[in-house]
């Protein structure tokens, strides 16, 4: 039996929240253009079992900005391995905080400040 599943076979949702962490981390430090942390997860919601052998993608929309900190949406889908469907299974909003190098929050650049 694989580390991440129980004896029925499916993923833990504590392995699909780290893959949502990790997916809304990377967006956010995207557009950060640095370094962020996740300092809220809110509003998550488990629809459908991951099973062991589906192939899983996550999909991110940031959903407000302010002067420091940004949430984004997550959407996990899954796709069984002999099928074409693909089904919503999980989803939730990561607030991440930008920060320097002393790990204090630091003002998120302008979408039109140079890179």
């Amino acid at each position: 039996m694989p580390a991440d599943a129980n004896a029925a076979g499916d993923i833990f949702g504590g392995w699909l929240m780290s893959q949502m962490d990790l997916a809304a981390g990377t967006t956010a430090a995207l557009r950060a253009r640095g370094r962020c942390v996740t300092v809220a997860i809110d509003k998550v919601v488990l629809h459908q079992p991951v099973l062991v052998g589906d192939e899983v993608s996550l999909y991110t929309t940031i959903v407000r900005t302010g002067r420091t900190s940004m949430s984004i949406h997550v959407e996990t889908w899954r796709r069984a391995r002999h099928s074409h469907e693909t089904i919503k299974v999980t989803e939730g909003v990561f607030t991440f905080v930008a920060i320097d190098d002393d790990r204090r929050p630091r003002p998120l650049p302008t979408e039109t400040d140079p890179a």
